[in-house]
């Protein structure tokens, strides 16, 4: 496998910090979340960076690579128009679940798939079909996780290893996500990075968390403690990363601290400049050095053996197991045999308090309308309870005014009449009729 372009040390491009990364002094590139951006309308901060020559890689949150149905082409299509918008040398994506669609239930949130062969046969499937749509190479993310599955059969670094075997997938090591799954699953980051193609990296995710009653949260609104810089490190010494980012989506900082944080990050990996590494599986340098000599390589496909179809039993089988845990953590349903608990009672409200907060994002009206923060969480995390997510935080938005309004809520007349007129010119309707708001109300009740 060829080795990376080099990126040299970036920084996750948020519209929030975009005047502040413009001015970051040695940054090499930047990831943008790709369901953010539009292709025709790229922000004029993005469009600047490319003209100062700044590379811009799309990071996709949404294709749900682990899950039991097969890519969308649609999203396909988007995140490669995306990558083309942008010149993009790559794309990424996540190896995780985010829906079930019998029931359709939406995580709004990266949930882990179970290191079972099973799981390992869909997700080598689904890595192939999206492989063969996108215009550009794709690399997937390891993810934080907050619980494992009962009955796994790999460790995470032979589920990481026959994926790259299998698909010829280039991988995004987050190294704040080994130390998360270190604290909440108990592995060895060590040994993941041991046991990994390091051959297939490209490049390197850095972020900060909270730990709050011995789980720890990857909540990319905290500065990069010592710990995830250590296992940077550990990385480096293992091999010459392509590429390193720094990843925050909240709570930011002033620009001093991004700068701080970026200047730590670069001490890291420099830090190593010029003491040997190991060699990858094919038997290359590092892969900084050869990129040096070739400044944009194509990656070469990984020699790969000749895939066979999933069986539809397999999928159904994916299906069902990942239907189960969603249904439990979204919609109430009882926890499935084997799992903890407490952890799923625990990743439950972190999805609930995740959607209010992204709702309140999306439809920043809507806690004006309530009264204040507080009030439209009490109000939203109640909804939140009965009312699944089955389509995008958008439609949620609506569908949250739309159940308040079947309810008679808010309390105060002036404030439900704002809330009727936002509903409708969005939803491009009249509020339902008293008799059908019960009817809505009794159906509920019955399901």
């Amino acid at each position: 496998m060829k080795p990376m372009a080099h990126l040299g040390v970036g920084i996750g491009w948020r519209p929030e910090i975009a005047d502040a990364v413009e001015r970051l002094s040695g940054l090499d590139w930047v990831e943008v979340v790709a369901e953010n951006v539009c292709p025709g309308h790229l922000p004029e901060s993005l469009l600047r960076l490319r003209e100062r020559g700044t590379r811009v890689v799309p990071h996709g949150v949404s294709l749900g690579l682990g899950g039991a149905d097969r890519p969308d082409p649609a999203k396909l299509a988007a995140l490669g128009e995306r990558a083309v918008a942008l010149g993009a040398p790559l794309v990424t994506e996540h190896i995780a679940f985010v829906r079930t669609s019998s029931p359709v239930l939406e995580a709004g949130h990266l949930l882990p798939v179970p290191r079972t062969r099973d799981a390992l046969d869909v997700l080598c499937e689904n890595v192939r079909i999206a492989q063969d749509a996108l215009p550009v190479p794709l690399a997937l993310e390891n993810i934080a996780a907050l619980f494992s599955w009962p009955g796994e059969e790999l460790t995470e670094g032979q589920f990481l290893t026959e994926l790259v075997e299998r698909t010829g997938v280039r991988l995004l090591i987050d190294v704040a996500n080994l130390h998360t799954n270190r604290v909440n699953r108990g592995e060895d980051p060590a040994a993941v990075l041991d046991a990994i193609p390091l051959e297939a990296l490209a490049y390197v995710h850095v972020a900060g968390g909270v730990e709050r009653g011995g789980v720890w949260h990857d909540t990319h609104a905290h500065p990069v403690p010592p710990v995830v810089l250590d296992l940077l490190a550990e990385l480096r010494s293992r091999v010459e990363p392509a590429g390193v980012l720094l990843e925050r989506d909240d709570d930011f900082p002033p620009e001093a601290e991004l700068a701080g944080e970026l200047t730590a990050i670069r001490a890291v990996v420099t830090a190593g400049a010029g003491t040997p590494v190991a060699p990858t599986a094919a038997g290359s340098g590092t892969a900084g050095t050869e990129a040096a000599a070739d400044p944009d390589p194509v990656a070469e496909p990984h020699p790969v053996a000749e895939p066979h179809p999933v069986a539809e039993s397999t999928r159904t089988r994916v299906a069902l197991g990942q239907a189960a845990l969603l249904s439990a953590l979204v919609a109430g349903t009882p926890v499935p045999e084997g799992f903890d608990r407490r952890r799923i009672r625990v990743q439950a409200r972190a999805l609930a308090a995740k959607r209010a907060d992204v709702v309140a994002k999306v439809a920043p009206e809507l806690p004006v309308i309530l009264g204040g923060p507080d009030p439209y969480r009490e109000a939203f995390l109640s909804y939140a309870k009965s009312r699944p997510m089955t389509s995008g935080y958008r439609r949620d938005a609506l569908d949250f005014a739309e159940d308040l309004l079947i309810r008679d809520l808010p309390a105060d007349p002036a404030a439900r009449r704002r809330l009727t007129t936002w509903w409708r010119d969005r939803a491009g309707a009249k509020p339902p009729r008293r008799i059908v708001r019960w009817a809505r109300t009794l159906s509920g009740r019955a399901a």
